[in-house]
């Protein structure tokens, strides 16, 4: 198939698929026009790809899962390499969380000193000068 078209059934932009192809991921075949030629498989591997990039895996770090594909597994994630990358992203996303736990903690206190001042130590006007 051509681009357009594998692009259209993974729910991708051409662009997309490019870079991918910039990336590494995928290694497409030419017709004899000179055409890029993709397949199945790279279907399957451009689907993983945005899956991922959907949970917030960079296309980059994406390999792991690609190459458990490309050994034949069905889905990306049954190898244990692939799970290493669940592993260092959920460690992101928990610190992450926990820095906009701590700021959103910091404005409620804030909010709460505010709001408890008896009043408002400035009025805004809406009159224009």
């Amino acid at each position: 198939m051509r681009i357009g078209e594998l692009a259209r059934r993974a729910g991708v932009t051409v662009k997309a698929v490019r870079y991918y192809e910039s990336l590494g991921l995928l290694r497409a075949g030419r017709s004899a026009n000179g055409y890029r030629d993709f397949d199945e498989v790279h279907l399957a591997l451009v689907r993983e790809v945005h899956l991922l990039g959907s949970l917030g895996i960079p296309a980059d770090e994406t390999r792991p899962f690609l190459d458990c594909i490309l050994t034949g597994n069905s889905r990306g994630d049954d190898c244990s390499e692939s799970l290493e990358t669940y592993r260092a992203t959920l460690a992101t996303l928990d610190d992450r969380i926990r820095d906009l736990a701590a700021r959103r903690d910091r404005i409620a206190t804030l909010l709460s000193a505010a709001d408890e001042r008896s009043t408002p130590r400035c009025e805004f006007s809406t009159t224009i000068v």
